[in-house]
């Protein structure tokens, strides 16, 4: 492993440019250090729901995601590299193959929502996909790792079934969306 910070601040971001890990320094507004920052950001609200109760293969499917997360935001910080394999993307379909199974097929839109769990969770699937649109970005100016791309868009899937297992696991009931028209009015 490479250097460890020792202090955390350095200053020499203080006029809004930043080092990626090449050692080349780019604006903090970026499209790079926004995909990046993003996938950060989707790994804190990934360990949002990793606070929650969760079965065992929930939890350990959301720790391995978070670990696959730092490493695509490794990729995405050193121009180059590519820390992402295809292999990334099957296990997600497994899992999410593997977590659909028992859930009834759908029929209505579903909300965020139905547990605390299960919103965290949505919450994550909504960061994931502003990811996944701020790498689509990024690869319309740059070379990017296709696998990045595939695996940004496969685990806002996961996300969402798993955000559907939470809801029924906590208390057995998702939140349908219904239309305006079917909503009547309270008056």
């Amino acid at each position: 492993m490479g250097n460890r910070l020792s202090k955390i601040y350095t200053r020499t971001g203080d006029a809004g440019d930043t080092g990626l890990g090449d050692g080349s320094r780019v604006d903090k507004d970026s499209l790079r250090v926004a995909s990046y920052g993003t996938v950060d950001e989707l790994n804190s609200v990934v360990g949002l729901v990793l606070a929650c109760e969760l079965e065992d293969n929930v939890r350990n499917c959301l720790t391995r995601t978070q670990h696959e997360l730092f490493d695509l935001g490794g990729e995405l910080c050193m121009p180059g590299q590519q820390m992402i394999p295809a292999q990334f993307v099957d296990q997600l379909e497994a899992d999410l193959d593997a977590f659909n199974e028992d859930l009834p097929p759908l029929k209505d839109f579903i909300l965020p929502g139905g547990s605390e769990s299960a919103a965290r969770c949505h919450l994550a699937r909504t960061v994931c996909r502003r990811a996944e649109r701020l790498l689509v970005s990024l690869a319309k100016a740059e070379d990017i790792n296709t696998h990045s791309l595939c695996y940004l868009n496969r685990l806002s899937d996961l996300l969402f079934v798993i955000a559907r297992v939470l809801a029924r696991a906590d208390d057995g009931s998702e939140v349908t969306w219904v239309h305006g028209d079917q909503r009547g009015t309270d008056d």
